[in-house]
């Protein structure tokens, strides 16, 4: 059943949700996580990053991305605009600060996925943050996951290999680990992690 929404009533501050990161190593599935966990609750909103990556064929501005110039980007960053950014394979991602501040001052859940650095940054910008590390089942099944591609030199696997065993080695930072052995069950457990957090379910659920 879909969980069901405060609108933009106030809210008191006691019970403003808390915003919920998502990260883990890359390959462990978190796109593939959220995805789903949307697909069954649409009205869980999850943040657009802005970047400065050029937009992939079928990739709509303002909702897989906002797509920004290297020079809008240097604007968000100088102006405080960004919760977090960072750089990857060349090119700045970075979540909007105000349409997260929006939503959960609206009482809204609020999910966030990102990668490990993004998650320390948001971290220290924003405290309250509920911290959710997703794990693989094993490190037999996330180097299976990394190399399974067959799209990509050696060089490349072992650079994301190495950088796996740096990102699973901060599980101790996050609030909460769940285990990626179903990506139903994943998104169930994150859903209700998120409710809890905004006040919006018990726990019985």
């Amino acid at each position: 059943m879909a969980a069901t929404s405060r609108g933009t009533s106030p809210v008191p501050p006691d019970v403003r949700p808390r915003l919920t990161v998502l990260s883990g190593p890359s390959g462990v599935g978190k796109s593939t996580v959220v995805a789903h966990m949307r697909k069954v609750h649409p009205e869980v909103w999850l943040s657009v990053s802005a970047t400065t990556r050029k937009p992939r064929p079928g990739e709509r501005n303002g909702v897989h991305y906002f797509f920004v110039d290297n020079e809008e980007f240097d604007k968000l960053i100088a102006n405080g605009e960004l919760l977090e950014w960072a750089e990857f394979a060349g090119n700045r991602y970075g979540t909007p600060r105000q349409a997260v501040l929006d939503r959960l001052e609206a009482g809204e859940p609020v999910l966030l996925e990102i990668d490990l650095q993004g998650a320390r940054l948001v971290r220290q910008s924003m405290p309250e943050a509920q911290l959710v590390f997703l794990a693989p089942p094993g490190w037999d099944e996330l180097v299976r996951r990394l190399t399974g591609r067959g799209t990509e030199s050696q060089e490349v696997i072992e650079r994301r290999l190495a950088a796996a065993k740096v990102e699973l080695a901060a599980e101790a930072e996050f609030d909460t680990t769940l285990v990626n052995t179903s990506v139903e069950d994943v998104a169930r457990e994150l859903l209700t992690l998120m409710l809890q957090a905004s006040g919006l379910r018990g726990t019985d659920d």
